[in-house]
């Protein structure tokens, strides 16, 4: 049965490999929201039932009457850089959107946090709220009220970890768009290691878990509602520092003979020493070196393939090529 679905951030990286999954895979009613459709890079007009609105967040009121109608609901858009904004978008005009929609017709509403939110054990980190940076803060303090909300029994959170992605057809999301100066370092950097680990998952990937979760609606507890917003941090199992480096040098064909270990010790005083600028979020993020979560969600969790399942097919499909053997 196909859906009337309002998805927000289409431009960016993530919303690319999510509109393009919804509308080869599914025969899904679409509506678009973006600031510039010269920005979309797929094929909006593949099929039928597609519509393109072109519009702000902070204009999202002028919307009102058609998100009423809305079967279901897909919210990545976000802001960072300017304050203001970021704190109007990702707060102010997102609750908005959420209160606009009709908990009487709409079944499920998929909102993108992020999981720097989030400590080991998947709850709220309150560092995130107190010190982080403006965009963390920011889907700190959002989340904060998901839950007094109209829509809350129809509410999918998922929590990304470092996101990948991004080709020809695509925007690179900003860590995709490094890796190419990270194989220039990587004669360097084979030679450094640190205790830390992270997750990450790729940009299609995800796509497919939101289209596996918008055909899967949590099932109602016995009052007739979702028992509690339904929570996914996105991400493949953990992956540490020294290990990721192992697996690209060998893809690379380089050696690595010995490590230098990087400790907090030794990164602040390089940075004292040197006199860097040093965020208190990203001091705190040094000492705090394993982003990891105690549960998270992938295609296989569904029993589907993994795009991405390793560090090295990053690099791989990243169009970054192995070494000759």
């Amino acid at each position: 049965m196909s859906q009337r679905i309002f998805l927000t951030g289409a431009s960016g990286c993530i919303g690319h490999y999510m509109a393009e999954a919804l509308i080869q895979e599914t025969e899904d009613e679409l509506f678009l929201l973006v600031r510039n459709p010269d920005k979309l890079k797929f094929d909006y007009n593949a099929r039928p039932g597609i519509t393109i609105l072109q519009g702000d967040m902070r204009q999202i009121e002028e919307f009102a009457d058609l998100l009423q109608t809305m079967d279901a609901a897909v919210l990545a858009a976000t802001a960072w850089g300017d304050p203001q904004e970021t704190y109007d978008i990702n707060v102010v005009k997102t609750i908005r959107l959420l209160n606009l929609l009709n908990p009487e017709v709409c079944q499920q509403v998929i909102y993108f946090s992020t999981a720097s939110i989030l400590d080991r054990n998947n709850e709220p980190l309150q560092a995130a709220g107190e010190i982080g940076t403006d965009y963390i803060k920011t889907k700190y303090a959002c989340h904060q009220q998901l839950a007094n909300l109209a829509i809350a029994p129809r509410l999918t959170v998922v929590f990304p970890t470092l996101v990948f992605g991004g080709d020809e057809q695509k925007p690179y999301s900003h860590i995709s768009a490094g890796l190419p100066e990270v194989v220039r370092w990587l004669w360097l950097i084979r030679f450094l290691g640190a205790d830390g680990s992270f997750h990450f998952i790729h940009g299609r990937d995800i796509a497919q878990v939101i289209r596996y979760l918008l055909k899967h609606p949590a099932e109602p507890g016995p009052d007739g509602e979702q028992e509690g917003i339904r929570q996914y941090v996105l991400g493949n199992q953990r992956t540490y520092v020294n290990q990721a480096i192992d697996e690209v040098c060998a893809y690379m064909g380089l050696r690595t003979y010995f490590r230098i270990p990087l400790s907090f010790w030794l990164a602040s005083t390089l940075m004292k020493v040197l006199r860097f600028q040093v965020a208190e979020w990203d001091f705190f993020s040094l000492q705090y070196r394993h982003f990891t979560h105690k549960t998270v969600t992938n295609p296989g969790t569904f029993g589907l393939p993994i795009y991405c399942p390793n560090v090295v097919d990053l690099f791989r499909v990243r169009g970054i090529p192995a070494a000759k053997k």
